[in-house]
Formats: structure tokens, C-alpha cells, sequence
């Protein structure tokens, strides 16, 4: 039985979907209700070049379907909540590297106020997917973890069922000082969300106090 195939008045079409687009092979695929191999086939047999691993990598982010938007808030609201976020974000929060592969935005810190702040901050920013919010605390093991979780799901709005397992320091001594409430990680996994807070901060930076 002969395999579907892409046939010379869908090429046009195949250009349009893969290189304007920005359409993966598999998308394409399913757009013309073929396999990969015959998207592969049309597209060498048409010269029409493939993607490479780093732009098929870049365009596959930028189709990404976003978890966020920004609030549409006006005045001195917005510039207090987004100025908070990125100074407190600049401060205590992952930014990451060129070189690092992780895409979380990641916020710690043991102050319950400044977390409390933190959380109103990012709410008073961002419309996002409450789903996706994680915590995880980091304490010692003569901590009540269960207490510790209550705590900081109340403090947070953050379900208890949304708390990841964790870390517990069994090397405590009792002349050694500790977190009275542990420490807390409020994350959220997302990279154009933390792309977007990076620009916020560089965007008050440079407005607040632009380099000479």
C-alpha cells in the first residue's frame, strides 16, 4: 500500500507552514496528514532547507505557547509592584547563564516578610498559571517539616499539595543558629517568565540609573 505524500501544489503551502511559520517537521506532518518522512522527502526533493538543530531549538521556544501576561495595570501601582519584583527578584532570585540549562524562575529566602512581599509583588505583576507555582523549603531535621509546610502554604497561597519534597540538614548542632521557619523556594517553571523579569530589571536599571 502506497504511503501519503506530499504532492507539488502543497509545496507552496509546506513553505509557508515550515519556513514562515516556523512550523516543526512534526507539525507539518500532521498539517498534511503524512509522515515525517515524506515532509523529509517533498522538502529535500524542493530544496528547501532544513533548520538547524540551534534554530529548530530557538523557533521551537519562540512557539512555545505562553503560561503568563502581564497585568494591565497603569500609575504608580504598576511601577511600585514591577519595581519590587525586579529589585527584590535582582537580589534573592536564579538568573541563570548562557551556559545554564535551567528555566526556573527561582526565588528564596528565609524572611517570611520578604517573601510575603515577593509573592504580592509577582501577583500584582503577572496574570500566570497558579498550577505551575512549586515550593521547597530547605531546613534542619529537628524542624517540624509539617509545620514548616502549613506555615509557608499560608503565607505563600500556595497549596500544600504544590510543595516538592524537602531538603533536611542532618548535620544540626544545637550551638549552631538555624532558620527559625527554614528556607523557602517559590518557583515557577518558565523561561520566557524569566526572561521577562531579567528584562524588567534591566529595564528599570537603565531607566532608574543609565550608564554615562
Amino acid at each position: 500500500m502506497n504511503t501519503p505524500a506530499i504532492s507539488k501544489k502543497q509545496i507552496t503551502k509546506l513553505k509557508a507552514l515550515y519556513i514562515k511559520e516556523g512550523k516543526c517537521m512534526f507539525d507539518v506532518a500532521k498539517y498534511f496528514k503524512v509522515s515525517i518522512d515524506a515532509v523529509t522527502y517533498a522538502m529535500r526533493k524542493h530544496n528547501i532547507p532544513r533548520r538547524s538543530f540551534k534554530e529548530a531549538s530557538k523557533k521551537s521556544f519562540e512557539n512555545k505557547k505562553m503560561t503568563f501576561k502581564r497585568r494591565n495595570l497603569h500609575g504608580s501601582k504598576k511601577n511600585i509592584a514591577e519595581t519590587i519584583l525586579a529589585m527584590l527578584y535582582w537580589g534573592e532570585g536564579f538568573k541563570g547563564n548562557e551556559n545554564s540549562k535551567m528555566s526556573t524562575v527561582d526565588f528564596a529566602n528565609s524572611d517570611p516578610q520578604m517573601i510575603r512581599v515577593f509573592m504580592k509583588a509577582f501577583r500584582d505583576t503577572y496574570v500566570f498559571d497558579r498550577k505551575k507555582l512549586r515550593a521547597y523549603i530547605y531546613c534542619y531535621s529537628n524542624q517540624n517539616v509539617p509545620n514548616l509546610i502549613n506555615f509557608w502554604s499560608k503565607l505563600t497561597k500556595i497549596p500544600k499539595l504544590q510543595f516538592t519534597k524537602p531538603y533536611i540538614r542532618t548535620d544540626h548542632q544545637k550551638n549552631v543558629r538555624t532558620m527559625k521557619y527554614g528556607l523557602i523556594h517559590v518557583r515557577y517553571s518558565d523561561m520566557k517568565l524569566l526572561i521577562n523579569i531579567k528584562n524588567l530589571i534591566d529595564c528599570i536599571c537603565r531607566k532608574y540609573a543609565p550608564v554615562e
